[in-house]
This record gives structure tokens, sequence and C-alpha cells, in this order.
């Protein structure tokens, strides 16, 4: 009959305690492993987000340019200010530029001749070409 040993019993304990721990390199394995998929999804989603925000300029344009024309239907006349669109509720609020996150950013094109007001056209101010090739501020 064996007697059990001391360092028997303490070598089983000592294996459990090391199974449970992460050694240095499966930590940076992981790690590399994270930092590769990151190198590789971080730029999509850069580029998904400049698609967003040229889209949502192209809307926000798109709206505020109807909203002109029903003005002018309406009223006959165009609006002398883009705040005035708010003012008389053809607008709950003046859309920022998602390029430049402002709402004064925009740049208003006066009417041609002896048109009233002077809001005809709306185009944005930021820098920059979007996806297609045309300045912002062209769109």
């Amino acid at each position: 009959m064996a007697l059990p040993t001391v360092a028997g019993s303490r070598g089983r304990r000592g294996v459990e305690e090391a199974q449970r721990a992460f050694t240095l390199i499966e930590l940076i394995v992981v790690l590399a492993i994270v930092a590769l998929l990151a190198t590789l999804a971080l730029p999509r989603y850069f580029q998904t987000l400049d698609a967003s925000k040229e889209t949502v300029l192209r809307e926000n344009l798109h709206t505020m340019r109807q909203t002109i024309d029903k003005f002018y239907a309406d009223t006959g006349r165009y609006p002398d200010s883009l705040q005035e669109l708010v003012e008389r509720k053809y607008l709950r609020a003046i859309p920022p530029d998602p390029i430049t996150e402002r709402t004064d950013g925009w740049t208003v094109v006066p009417p041609d001749g002896d048109a009233r007001g002077r809001v005809y056209d709306v185009r944005s101010s930021a820098p920059g070409v979007g996806s297609d090739g045309k300045a912002y501020t062209e769109l």
C-alpha cells in the first residue's frame, strides 16, 4: 500500500490553478487577432460614415429646396431668409449641414432678375468633394 505523497497532492492543485489562468503568449495572440480585425473594420466604418453624411446632406438640400418652392407657390415671392421658413412654419428648424455640423453654414443663392425675396436656392458651404467627384458646394 502506497502512502500519498505531499508532492502528489500539491501537484494536482498546481495543475488546476494553471488551467484557470491565461499565459502571456495566449494574451498576446488574442490581442494580435483583435488588432488585425480592427485594422480591417475601421476603414470601412469611416467610409460608411462619410457616405451617410453625404446622403443626409443631399436629403437636407432636397427638403429645403422643396420648402422654398412651396413658399414661393403660396406667397408669390421667395423668402428673405431661411429663418423666415421656420417662422412661417414651413420648416420646424433649419437642418444642420452634416459635413460642417452647423446650421448657419448654408450658402444662400438669391433669385435672378426682379423676383422678390432673397433665397432662391441653398447650397452647402462645406469644403471637399463627394463620392461622385462633385464638390459639396455644387450639390
